[in-house]
């Protein structure tokens, strides 16, 4: 493929105004170190404080359920989430193989068994045609309940990840779920701001969860959160994360198997300052979204991958599908943005391909296949929008 480099770079050269021009990069300039100093002055930096509070309250606000729970990370989150619906050791779960590993890993930490599911041709989530067919030869139900019937394992929850922030198409998935009788948890880790008609990202399932690494559309350096529209559930979801400290009984009385999962004070103030801007943040990202697809629209073989389903995109990471790249003119891309300060990315490996889960159950992998080997993830940081000229 000629010049292949020179046509996926142009676009970001164009924007390019330091040597190195980073995947996504948090934007701190807003009341971000004032709500910090406050914490540091108060002496609240730790895992109670306001802040804390705050953020749950407004982010619950922000995407229309009673109450969220602020944690230490999103692979927390995801660990919780399991627990939470009850998925237990020796069960299998249906999980993407085209995700970040965090996905998977969360799965082992319940001793369940990842199952592995494609993706569609042209959506990087779960399929629901292709694992609806699936399911109709691979699982049994007995007494309401779907096993393999390969392994006899129980199948129990199914895992969706909104990859990249474009919203899988959840009324499908939904409707497997309910046929199945499967948990079904929304990995929205690169979601926030990401909308499904009216509702978002991580509330159409059971329980959802969401990653506030620095790296994603709003930060708070490091965290995560749980969310759901059952209030108890997640009133058990403090509970487990807060060491299953029951403070009534006395200092040190615990009623359960408990984590250390809390969010800290300070890092939470980052999350209330970061969610006060997210509606510039999601604003300057729909625009460069906008630029990069009004260029690769123009060239023949490059794909700018959209959300499908009437969702709504929060664009955390824009990328391109390129047909029929081969490998050498794949990592030349790859290469020379390196070369250039450029950090493009590929997806990831998949994680049926890791060495600690080949063994685990898989469906024919297909369209996940051909994504991993032509996709791009491109720059993708708010703040490059103020660098755009149409």
């Amino acid at each position: 493929m000629i010049n292949i480099a020179e046509i996926v770079l142009e676009p970001i050269k164009l924007l390019q105004k330091s040597a190195v021009v980073a995947l996504h990069e948090p934007d701190l300039s807003g009341n971000e170190l004032a709500y910090v100093t406050d914490c540091v002055t108060s002496g609240w930096v730790s895992s109670v404080g306001k802040y804390v509070d705050q953020f749950e309250q407004n982010l619950a606000n922000y995407v229309g359920v009673p109450k969220a729970v602020a944690v230490v990370n999103g692979t927390a989150a995801l660990h919780l989430a399991l627990l939470l619906m009850d998925v237990k050791s020796g069960d299998e779960v249906l999980t993407p193989a085209l995700t970040f590993v965090a996905t998977t890993n969360a799965i082992s930490y319940v001793g369940a068994i990842p199952h592995f599911v494609d993706s569609g041709k042209t959506d990087l989530s779960v399929c629901p045609e292709i694992l609806a067919t699936y399911l109709e030869t691979h699982v049994v139900k007995r007494g309401g309940v779907s096993f393999n019937r390969e392994t006899g394992r129980k199948i129990s929850a199914l895992v969706v990840m909104h990859a990249l922030g474009n919203p899988a198409n959840m009324q499908a998935l939904k409707a497997i779920a309910k046929q199945y009788n499967l948990k079904l948890i929304e990995d929205a880790a690169e979601g926030i701001g990401a909308r499904i008609g009216n509702e978002h990202v991580g509330t159409v399932g059971d329980i959802g969860i969401f990653s506030f690494n620095g790296n994603k559309v709003m930060t708070t350096g490091s965290g995560g959160a749980l969310v759901s529209h059952d209030l108890e559930l997640m009133k058990k979801a403090k509970h487990l994360s807060t060491t299953a400290k029951v403070s009534s009984e006395g200092f040190f009385y615990h009623d359960a198997v408990g984590f250390n999962y809390r969010l800290a004070n300070i890092n939470a103030a980052l999350g209330v300052a970061q969610l006060e801007r997210l509606p510039e943040f999601l604003q300057n990202k729909k625009l460069l979204a906008d630029y990069y697809r009004s260029y690769f629209g123009t060239k023949d073989g490059i794909r700018f991958i959209d959300p499908e389903f009437g969702g709504q995109s929060n664009y955390w990471l824009c990328a391109i599908q390129i047909e029929n790249i081969v490998t050498s003119d794949f990592n030349l891309v790859l290469d020379r943005a390196h070369k250039d300060g450029i950090m493009l990315r590929p997806l990831w490996q998949l994680n049926n391909e890791l060495p600690m889960y080949q063994q685990c159950p898989s469906m024919n992998l297909t369209n996940a296949q051909r994504l991993v080997s032509g996709c791009f993830c491109l720059p993708s940081s708010s703040g490059l929008a103020k660098n755009i000229y149409f």
